[in-house]
């Protein structure tokens, strides 16, 4: 193997329980239980019933579980059909280094493997830090959105590498596991660009599932590429460039689980500043009096969610929570956002329609130089009586250095289950996660996401 593939594969089957700290480990729990909240929330979702539906075409040997059915099916449709109830909503964690992505949209992987072989939480626990340590050192060092690329790169080896963490893989069936994800699911990023489908909340949850099946592949000693990543034709030379991977978390130094960003509104991530701003600003004036608003904000975010014209005439949810304009019209006229402000009827609005049409986005350089240690966003509202307010932030609620508290997860938890889940289950659903690491199963945890009795 290529020292890339059999340095991450060394890593993956030497790290222990023990080398988690405290931290890696109560953070762990937090990204679980808002992974959860989502996974509930995005339940009755039009693409999430497909998913399930297909579930139910599948059997396998052991079973899992499919999240608030219960339906049992395949680890890997399992996986599938539970990332993409994750990520619907567009609501679950980020990380944003040199590249980014949603690592939550792994913990499905880890669950329904978990789910199949009796694991404990301990070990569920252990697979999700070790599937966030391989996606965020990868992210730090290889920027897949400006090559074209999309972030189920890291994904797929972030799942192979939790799978195998469960399924207690040799370095030799890890690094077998790696080659043979990364090889076989290079994803483009189209998924994400213009008019966006459906597709965009299923991308990572087809890359999940087949990094799954990957670890399944090694373990029956199926073998894979030896230079997945630095021979000919492989991901250095195809897709990446070639890279040096930094230290990896243990042993004093922190895991990338613990620098991941979480969600305060249900929106793409680089809209929650601007989003925080819209507010403080919607308590200044009032949206009759706007003349125009005009954004300044660093490059990813200007070129993600503010410079293609189908964000100024969003048709779908998909699009609509990738909209800058979109989410700071309903930030400035209803004061809040929540998973009602994406139905088709708010998106038509034909008031919010207009009010975006005098939203004005650049790119200010100054804001892209410090991107991404600061997640700069200027906004400057000009009233008709030729009144001018200005807010800025850098850090919303949420990010790493302006951490979301566990009361405040708990209340994501609470709003996103409302009328999902009684008050009753909902609680006894929340302690049983934060006391996961203490569960002798993983499945009996899970017995416990139920949405249809």
């Amino acid at each position: 193997m290529d020292n890339t593939t059999r340095t991450l594969a060394n890593y993956v089957a030497g790290l222990k329980l023990a080398d988690l700290s405290p931290s890696a480990i109560h953070e762990s729990k937090r990204r679980l239980i808002d992974a959860i909240a989502c996974c509930i929330g995005g339940y009755s979702n039009e693409p999430a019933s497909i998913a399930r539906q297909i579930a139910a075409d599948n059997s396998g040997r052991p079973p899992a579980r499919v999240l608030g059915s219960g339906a049992l099916t395949s680890i890997e449709m399992a996986t599938f059909a539970n990332a993409v109830m994750v990520r619907y909503l567009d609501c679950n964690d980020t990380y944003v280094s040199k590249g980014s992505g949603h690592p939550s949209d792994m913990i499905a992987a880890s669950l329904a493997v978990a789910d199949a072989l009796h694991a404990d939480g301990k070990q569920t626990l252990l697979s999700i830090a070790t599937a966030y340590e391989i996606f965020t050192a990868l992210a730090d060092v290889v920027g897949l959105r400006d090559l074209g690329w999309d972030q189920g790169v890291f994904v797929v080896l972030g799942c192979a590498a939790g799978a195998a963490k469960l399924l207690n893989l040799t370095s030799e069936q890890t690094a077998n596991a790696l080659a043979i994800a990364v090889t076989g699911n290079i994803p483009t990023r189209q998924t994400r660009a213009g008019e966006l489908s459906m597709w965009k909340g299923c991308a990572t949850a087809v890359a999940a599932r087949a990094g799954v099946f990957a670890a399944l592949l090694a373990q029956k000693g199926m073998t894979g590429p030896t230079a997945a990543f630095e021979g000919r034709h492989g991901v250095w030379e195809q897709v990446t460039g070639p890279f040096e991977l930094g230290r990896l978390g243990g042993h004093g130094v922190p895991f990338g689980i613990e620098r991941t960003n979480l969600k305060f509104f249900p929106a793409e991530y680089h809209s929650q500043a601007p989003l925080w701003i819209a507010l403080e600003l919607r308590k200044k004036v009032r949206v009759e009096q706007i003349e125009a608003v005009d954004v300044q904000t660093y490059y990813t975010a200007y070129s993600e969610i503010g410079s293609e014209p189908e964000k100024w005439h969003p048709k779908t949810r998909e699009t609509a929570d990738h909209s800058l304009p979109y989410l700071l019209a309903l930030g400035l006229t209803d004061g809040y956002i929540n998973t009602e402000s994406f139905s088709d009827e708010r998106i038509a609005d034909p008031g919010l329609r207009q009010l975006m049409q005098r939203i004005r986005i650049a790119e200010n350089k100054e804001f892209t130089r410090e991107f991404p240690s600061k997640l700069v966003t200027k906004i400057e509202v000009i009233a008709r009586d030729g009144q001018r307010i200005v807010e800025t932030a850098a850090y919303p609620k949420g990010h790493a250095k302006n951490p979301m508290s566990d009361a405040d997860v708990e209340s994501k938890f609470a709003g996103l289950s409302e009328g999902l889940v009684a008050p009753v289950e909902r609680d006894a659903l929340l302690s049983a996660l934060w006391a996961v690491d203490h569960a002798t199963e993983m499945g009996k945890v899970l017995e416990l996401v139920r949405l249809e009795h």
